[in-house]
C-alpha cells in the first residue's frame, strides 16, 4: 500500500464528521479545492468513493464508515502527543467563538463563563445563539458552532460528550403564595395547584414529563418557551413551576420568589458541553473545549450538596 499522508487522515475525519468541504476546509484554513484535491487522493488511496453527495452534504460509504474510528483515534492519540493545544496562547491572541445555550444557560453559565474569560484571555469575544436541540449537531458539525451546552443526552458519532454538572429539580412559588407557605408541597397540593411549565426547543422536557407521570398535565395553565420567564410570571400570580435547583436559586436573588420540595425525587439532569472531537478541532477550539469544561465544571452541584434544609435566609 502507498505511503500515507497524516494530513489525508485529518481531511478524512473531517469530512466524515461535517459532511461539508467548505466546514472542512474552513477548520483546516485551507481552500476547498486543496479539501477536493485531498478528497480525490483519499479516493484513489482506499479505491473507494468514501462520500456521496447528497441533498444533506456528504454521506460516508460502508469503507468510510469502517475507516472512521480507528483513523480518528489515531488523530486523537498523535494530537495529544504533540500538544497542538499549546498553539493558541489566551493571554495574547484573539479568537471568536460561537457557542449555542439556553435561555437559563444566557442567564446562568455566560456571566460566570464570560468573567473569567475576561480575565484570562481579553482578546477572546463571543457570539452566543440560542440553542435549537434538533438543529444544534448539525450545526456543530458544519462549523457554525464550535460549542454548545445542554442537557438532552445526544450521542451522535461524530461529536463529543462532555458532562459539567448535575442538579435537581425544585418546586418554585411567588415568595407570598397564598396557599404554598411551608418548605415542601404534598402531591395533593401540586395537585390542587394550577402549574407554568415550559415546552420548545431546548429539549429541557423533565418538568413536563414529571408533570405527566402523575397526571397532573391537566393542571397546566400556562405553557411557555423559555424557563427564563417564570419568574416573572410566579412573582404576579399563583402558579407553581417545577425548575432546576441552581437556576431556581438565581432567581430567588433578583425576584420574589422561593423555592420548595418536591413530595417525589427526579432523576438529576446532567449538563453536559458538546463539541467536535479533539482531533477535529482546531488549537482555538481546543482551549475552548478545556476553559469551558474547567470554569463551567467547577459550578457547585445542588445534587452534590447536603440535604437540603430549605433555609433560604
Amino acid at each position: 500500500m502507498k505511503e500515507f499522508d497524516l494530513n489525508l487522515a485529518r481531511v478524512f475525519v473531517l469530512l466524515y464528521e461535517t459532511g461539508s468541504v467548505t466546514a472542512t476546509a474552513d477548520t483546516l484554513h485551507v481552500t476547498q479545492p486543496t479539501v477536493s484535491y485531498s478528497l480525490g487522493r483519499l479516493r484513489r488511496h482506499f479505491g473507494d468513493e468514501l462520500f456521496r453527495r447528497t441533498g444533506r452534504g456528504l454521506a460516508p460509504t460502508a469503507d468510510a464508515r469502517r475507516l472512521y474510528e480507528p483513523l480518528r483515534r489515531a488523530l486523537t492519540e498523535i494530537d495529544g502527543a504533540a500538544r497542538q493545544a499549546d498553539d493558541f496562547d489566551p493571554g495574547s491572541m484573539s479568537g471568536r467563538f460561537t457557542v449555542a445555550l439556553t435561555d437559563l444557560g444566557e442567564a446562568t453559565l455566560l456571566p460566570r463563563l464570560l468573567a473569567t474569560a475576561r480575565e484570562r484571555a481579553p482578546g477572546v469575544s463571543f457570539t452566543i445563539r440560542p440553542l435549537d436541540v434538533d438543529e444544534a449537531e448539525g450545526q456543530l458539525r458544519r462549523g457554525d458552532l464550535d460549542a454548545f451546552v445542554a442537557t438532552p443526552v445526544l450521542s451522535p458519532q461524530q461529536i463529543v460528550r462532555i458532562p459539567l454538572f448535575r442538579e435537581r429539580y425544585v418546586g418554585m412559588v411567588a415568595a407570598g403564595h397564598p396557599r404554598v407557605r411551608g418548605e415542601s408541597v404534598t402531591l395533593t397540593d401540586l395537585a390542587e395547584e394550577s402549574h407554568a411549565t415550559v415546552f420548545g426547543p431546548s429539549g429541557h422536557i423533565t418538568p413536563r414529563a414529571v408533570l405527566a407521570s402523575h397526571g397532573l398535565l391537566d393542571r397546566v395553565a400556562l405553557e411557555v418557551t423559555r424557563l427564563s420567564i417564570l419568574p416573572y410570571v410566579l412573582e404576579q400570580t399563583d402558579l407553581i413551576a417545577i425548575v432546576p435547583e441552581y437556576v431556581g436559586e438565581v432567581f430567588t436573588a433578583s425576584h420574589q420568589v422561593r423555592l420548595v420540595r418536591l413530595p417525589f425525587d427526579t432523576e438529576p439532569i446532567e449538563v453536559a458541553l458538546y463539541a467536535r472531537h479533539e482531533s477535529s478541532r482546531s488549537p482555538a477550539q481546543r482551549w475552548l473545549v478545556h476553559f469551558m469544561s474547567e470554569v463551567l465544571g467547577e459550578q457547585v452541584s445542588p445534587a452534590q450538596l447536603p440535604p437540603w434544609s430549605g433555609d433560604r435566609g
